[in-house]
């Protein structure tokens, strides 16, 4: 079985010729103790039948006339993908963190499938944790969640699956097409099809508009509309708005914190908002006061937020998400006059036009040559301070292999911006795993310090 990247995972895909916009992401689950690897490995080998792109590697076309494509990988080596370590003494959280940014940062085999799993033992609590590293042309966020569900337990004892039994007949039922002239030939097809389809379309939209002008000019109004959100959203001109954060290195820096969810709900709803608005709004406060502690300070920063496009209750594990772009407000100290101001913005943003648009766009830029995807991505990246994804876990106890999750830190890709900043919700806490630039938050302590704060100010204010 094979199928063609989205336009917008072939962008993902073609940018990371600049190491800095790569766009993978890293789970840390810390287990109470130590899993059962036998049912771990074979929850993985059914996942391999379940979800596809586990088991498929990434075939370009010649010239990038088609997306790559996904094809069956008949090398597959599940060894591979599945390793074991131990962290370094004495084992704590900081020797895990730092492990697992260096794990992160090494670059995924473009010729082999586009996941890892690293078990690490030796943590001096006796827990494990497993490192779940995903490039993002495979799944988003909300995918990947949905994707580590075919792996997880809810109760201590589930059941094994059997379903590996006739996986390698599955497996070679479609060979993926991997000769030069396979890959070309199917490229081209695609490539005409879709021209033709665009033509089609155009022919189409032009008949119908010359038959209904009413309805013309109420589409000239909505083009303009989407024209200036493109501008707002797509092609920024302005700079990052921190001069504090605008050194950037291909360093990676990980911390974690962990807030009480059922706090945080209450504060939301005293404050007439969502769990997302108060993420934000302490993340803009914590930015805002770092700057002021470092010298620096700053009225407002400009932050990206992937936006899901799923239909709730919607199963795929592939991508379905817009960038936004939206400048939020790091004042006024005044908690509650912050997180309106805050949830204004991001009010506005989710309606902005061209997130809507966000796959028609995605369509014009995939076919530019990589160097000019690249160059436009970059120079996008440099009008980013920083970065935040809020994702829903599990409401109830999870286990991998028998072994109960404690915690779930999810470290989102910061592709040129200074740090990203990604919540991720598991029974009563709020886990947030924060990746960041150790060239641009020279003291992470001091931020780290600056989030509890605001986190306190916006919880405690309403207790």
């Amino acid at each position: 079985m094979s199928s063609r990247m989205s336009d917008t995972e072939a962008i993902m895909w073609a940018v990371e010729k600049d190491p800095a916009l790569r766009s993978d992401f890293t789970n840390i689950t810390i287990l109470e103790g130590r899993p059962d690897e036998t049912r771990l490995r074979a929850k993985l080998d059914a996942a391999l039948d379940d979800i596809p792109r586990l088991r498929q590697r990434v075939v370009s076309a010649p010239l990038r006339l088609a997306p790559p494509e996904w094809c069956d990988d008949p090398t597959l080596d599940l060894e591979y993908h599945l390793r074991k370590v131990a962290v370094p003494a004495p084992g704590g959280m900081r020797e895990l963190l730092d492990l697992a940014a260096t794990f992160s940062a090494t670059p995924f085999d473009r010729s082999r499938p586009l996941w890892e799993f690293t078990m690490v033992e030796g943590l001096d609590d006796g827990r494990v944790a497993l490192l779940q590293k995903i490039h993002h042309a495979v799944t988003d966020g909300v995918g990947g969640l949905r994707l580590s569900l075919s792996l997880v337990d809810f109760e201590p004892d589930g059941p094994t699956s059997a379903a590996a039994t006739s996986s390698s007949e599955k497996r070679d039922d479609d060979p993926p097409r991997t000769t030069p002239a396979g890959v070309l030939a199917d490229a081209l097809r695609f490539s005409a099809r879709r021209q033709i389809d665009l033509a089609r379309q155009g022919l189409g939209a032009a008949a119908h508009l010359a038959t209904h002008p009413v309805e013309a000019r109420r589409d000239a109004v909505s083009a303009a509309q989407l024209a200036a959100s493109v501008r707002r959203q797509v092609l920024v001109t302005e700079p990052a708005r921190s001069d504090l954060l605008r050194h950037r290195s291909l360093g990676r820096r990980f911390e974690v914190r962990q807030v009480p969810l059922d706090a945080v709900k209450e504060a939301a709803a005293a404050l007439g908002g969502s769990v997302n608005d108060v993420f934000v709004t302490a993340v803009a406060g914590a930015l805002g006061t770092y700057h002021e502690r470092m010298g620096k300070p700053c009225d407002e920063l400009r932050m990206a937020m992937a936006v899901s496009l799923r239909a709730h209750g919607g199963e795929s594990t592939g991508n379905s998400f817009a960038p936004s772009r939206v400048l939020v407000p790091v004042g006024p100290k005044d908690p509650a006059a912050r997180f309106a101001r805050v949830a204004e913005r991001l009010t506005e943003v989710r309606q902005e036009p061209a997130l809507g648009a966000v796959g028609s766009l995605a369509g014009l830029l995939a076919p530019l040559p990589t160097a000019v995807l690249v160059a436009l991505t970059r120079s996008q990246a440099r009008t980013i301070d920083f970065a935040t994804s809020n994702l829903r876990g599990s409401p109830v106890d999870l286990y991998v292999g028998g072994a109960r999750i404690a915690a779930n830190f999810p470290m989102g890709p910061r592709t040129g911006c200074a740090l990203n900043v990604t919540l991720l919700s598991y029974k009563g806490s709020l886990d947030i795993g924060i990746n960041l630039d150790p060239a641009a938050v020279t003291d992470p302590d001091a931020l780290l310090e600056c989030l509890d704060e605001a986190f306190s100010d916006l919880i405690g204010g309403q207790s």
